[in-house]
């Protein structure tokens, strides 16, 4: 079982991000604080490969999870939707407990 589960889709856009930032290999998925419930995800260009990260790779991109956050990140799923109101990457963690309202943050 890996960290993360990365979708076909979320897989798409990832690649279709790094062609615009050659100096990138892949992606960085963390977490920070933010909004009312305590935490919110990171995403960030990664141009060189930190060994205390978690290196996921899947449908041939790599997707480095930020070692602070790995419990926090834990089986999510990582997917990219796109939408009349909204688009971006999703992600279902079934680690967290609750969201805000405004769906901006979340708690473990």
């Amino acid at each position: 079982m890996s960290v993360i589960d990365i979708t076909d889709k979320a897989a798409e856009r990832i690649k279709a991000l790094l062609e615009n930032r050659p100096e990138a290999i892949g992606l960085k998925l963390g977490t920070d604080t933010k909004g009312c419930s305590g935490l919110g995800y990171k995403i960030d260009y990664v141009t060189e490969a930190d060994p205390s990260d978690e290196k996921v790779e899947a449908n041939g991109v790599a997707v480095f999870v930020d070692r602070k956050s790995l419990l926090y990140l834990l089986g999510t799923r990582m997917d990219w939707e796109e939408s009349r109101f909204s688009t971006g990457f999703t992600f279902t963690n079934p680690n967290e407990k609750g969201r805000c309202g405004c769906g901006e943050s979340f708690h473990v």
